[in-house]
Parts: structure tokens; sequence; C-alpha cells
């Protein structure tokens, strides 16, 4: 009996926690406001420039799924590059870390700016700039898009509090609170026996074993925890917060991917402010398709070892015509099922998984959102407009939250995800003020900071809102 009590409790907490806005009151101000946006999508054509004026006003929550290296802006890293020194290869156009390396072809920050054709090749493969209105040769846009990592990584790690005082200062001037990034790379060790091995759970068990007892595994561990807290100086105060998830490269071979996770589970078991573990990395890829059900079979076996360490997975990141029809059918269900994931990064092949509506069923009931990047979908996948399955997630009741995923590499914003949404689908203000709300409420936060930031949405919804009305007078 009080089993089924606190069960009926908590799904009633559940259901108000996560209930769609009262209707606003005739005449309030969140009626004006809601009766303005209604006027911006309404019509045969919604009025972009103003939606956006709209949403870098409206206070957005969160952002939940954002990649720190990807969302600092180009310009910004080529800062870091000019303070340390380094240079730019102009035929790789990648970071020269090495100041003792033959460097005629590499070409200083100084020299990049007074060459506006070196200058703007460089934005070209740093970012997703001019990719559909310049002739150059170019990489597909999934290689286009992931390659750009590998040309700023030479800077990627240095200068972290910097990076993220720059990201704090963007998120404050487009009105987020919360940003939860998916910040660097989990330590890394190879173990070539085990490679070689079946790796079922016995032999992840031997190999979590002889990595524990490794003083270089603890030491790598022990410097990513204290880089975490050294770059946040700083960062956190009472009006924004920024939590942090390593993240596992998914198309290394396998002892590295485990050695990845488990260091990623033991970080975040020790230092509250690393949230999650993550697996990031371009989904199709060869070594990603066929190890696939195994790396979820690695997060299954490292959450029954730290069970407090929440899970907020890419899966599903793929579109028809990327790999074969079969690589379409699990992916989601497998990172749910198998893997445990509290949040869906992408979630973008529902549509082709073996079994949609009972993993969608699942999804509703246990309220796992999806991460949906609209932008990114459409460059690296081509997918956008009906082809999208937002609406699907929505049809079905299954809660999702925008993001950003990489504003620099996309040279893009939160606050444009939302444009796109309300422009490209039937929507209304208590819906979009929802998904504000969302962001938070699915944040892997600690209660009172939760709280804290629900509370103050409150606050400074009310202000927008009066900002609209006003505005309309």
């Amino acid at each position: 009996m009080q089993k089924n009590l606190t069960s009926l409790l908590t799904a009633a907490a559940l259901a108000t926690a996560f209930a769609a806005p009262a209707v606003a009151a005739p005449g309030s101000n969140a009626d004006a406001t809601a009766r303005h946006f209604a006027s911006l999508v309404s019509g045969p054509v919604p009025k972009t420039a103003e939606l956006a004026m709209f949403f870098n006003n409206m206070p957005k929550g969160a952002d939940l799924h954002h990649h720190y290296s990807g969302s600092i802006y180009a310009e910004q890293y080529l800062e870091w590059v000019d303070k340390l020194g380094y240079c730019i290869d102009k035929t790789s156009w990648s970071v020269q870390t090495d100041k003792a390396a033959d460097r005629k072809n590499c070409a200083t920050v100084a020299e990049l700016e007074k060459d506006p054709i070196a200058y703007r090749s460089l934005m070209h493969k740093w970012s997703t700039m001019d990719f559909y209105n310049h002739t150059q040769n170019q990489l597909p846009p999934d290689l286009a898009f992931f390659t750009t990592f590998l040309r700023f990584d030479g800077v990627a790690s240095t200068n972290g509090n910097d990076g993220q005082k720059r990201l704090k200062e963007r998120a404050i001037a487009e009105n987020v609170s919360y940003i939860e990034t998916v910040f660097e790379i989990a330590p890394i060790t190879f173990d070539a026996e085990f490679d070689g091995k079946l790796t079922d759970d016995a032999a992840f068990a031997a190999y979590l074993a002889k990595l524990e007892a490794s003083p270089a595994f603890n030491k790598g561990i022990a410097d990513y925890s204290a880089y975490v807290d050294s770059s946040s100086a700083g960062i956190d105060d009472e009006h924004f917060t920024m939590r942090y998830q390593p993240f596992v490269l998914r198309f290394l071979s396998p002892s590295i991917v485990f050695s990845q996770m488990a260091a990623g589970f033991k970080i975040a078991s020790q230092n509250q402010k690393v949230v999650s573990v993550n697996i990031v990395g371009a989904e199709h890829y060869p070594v990603s398709m066929r190890d696939y059900k195994l790396h979820m079979r690695m997060f299954k076996f490292l959450s029954a070892k730290y069970p407090g360490v929440k899970l907020a997975l890419h899966a599903g990141e793929l579109a028809l015509g990327q790999v074969p029809p079969e690589g379409l059918k699990f992916h989601i269900a497998d990172a749910i099922e198998i893997a445990g994931a509290k949040r869906i990064g992408h979630g973008m092949d529902i549509a082709h998984e073996r079994q949609p509506h009972a993993i969608l069923k699942k999804m509703r009931e246990k309220n796992i959102p999806v991460e949906v990047n609209l932008t990114s979908n459409e460059f690296i996948l081509g997918v956008k407009g009906e082809a999208h399955p937002i609406n699907i997630y929505r049809k079905y009741g299954v809660p999702f939250v925008l993001s950003s995923d990489d504003t620099g590499v996309s040279r893009n914003t939160l606050s444009n995800e939302y444009v796109l949404f309300a422009s490209r689908y039937k929507t209304n203000y208590a819906e979009v003020k929802k998904l504000s709300y969302d962001s938070i409420r699915y944040a892997f936060l600690a209660d009172g900071d939760k709280q804290r930031l629900l509370k103050q949405l409150d606050t400074r919804f009310a202000k927008f809102e009066a900002e609209v009305a006003a505005s309309l007078k």
C-alpha cells in the first residue's frame, strides 16, 4: 500500500511539474504577449525579423545540448592563437602549436587579418560560413561540419576560463540562465588486450579493475576534475549556472571508448559540477555503427557501478541514405532500453526505428526528452520542415527542448532555434514559454539550483511580458 501511495504521489508531482502553463487571463500582460506572438506567426509568411526580436528578448531558460568547443566562435579562437604565439597552416587550415616547426606555410593571425581571402578561407574551414554561397571545393555538409573541430583542436582546451566567460556573456545577452555543456574529452587509455577480447561483462569488470589500479588513469581523472574547477571559476552566480559533461568519442577502439566512459563516470561521481556523461562523434562512421550496441552495453555496465550518474546520449543522429536501412532501426531504443539514457540528443531516426510507437510511449511515460537541434539537423543531415521528426514527438506527447548544439561552428544562437521552430511549425506562446521552463525542468541540476532558476524564470517572464504589453500601447 505504501509503495502504491508513493507511486501515485510521484506521478502526481510529475504531472504537476510538466503540465502546460495556465491560460493567460484576458487583459493580462501574458495575454497581450500571447496575442502579439500569434500575430507574428499567423498568415502565409511568419514575420521572422520580428520573431528574432521577440525571442532575443524572451527568457529561454537553458541550453541543454551544447558543445563547448563547437560554441566558441572562430574569432575568439584566433585571439587565443595569437596570444599563444601559434600560427595557422594554410594548407590544412589547422593550428600549428609547435613553435620550432617550419613555418613557411604558416600564417600568424596578424597576417591572416591583412589577407581577406585567406581569412575568409579559414572561416570556411572553421565554421559553416558561406557553405551554400561560395564555389570553392568543399566537403559534403556532414564532413565539413565534423572536421571543423580537428582544425581548432590545438587551442580548444586552452584559455578555458576565458572561453566560459565569453559563453556566459553571450548567454546572458540572449536571456539564457543555464548551460549544460559537453565540455572536454574524457581521459583516454588504450589497451590492446581488451580490444582483442570478447567484450562481455566479465571483460568489462576486469578492464575496469585494471584501469582503477592505474596511476595514470587516476591522474587523468584528477586532472580533468581540477580543470573543470579552475576553468569554471567565477562562472556560476545567483543568476547564471553552468554544468559539464565529459564526452566519449564513439569512433575509437573499444578499449579507448570504455576507458573514456569509465573516467567520465568516475569524474561525475566525484565532482558536483559534472552532471552527466555523453558520447559524441559522427554516428554514421563505420566504427560508430559497428560498435553501437557494444557502447550501449558498456554504458549499462558502468551505470550499474555508478547509479547516481545520469546519461544524456547522442542517439539517432541519422538520416535515410546515410547508412543501410537496418542501421536506422535501433539507436534510440538501445540508448534508452540498454544504456538507460535520461535524455536523447537529436533523435532524428525515430520514424525508422523498429518499434517507434513503443519507444515514443516509453519516452512519454518516463519523461525522457529529446534535445532538438534544428540548425545542425538541417546542415548535417539535410532534414528540415515536415521531414524533421519534431512533429512526431509533439503528436505523441514526448517532451522536447530546443537547443543550440555548436553555435560557433553553425554561427547561430539559441534564440534563432526558437525562431526556426516558431516559423516552421504551428505553435503558440504557451508552447514556446513551456519549452523555456522545460529546459530547466529537464536539466541535470541539483534540486535547489533548479528551483532557484525556475523561480527566477517566473520573474523574468513577468518582466518580459510587461515590456511586450507596454510596447503595444
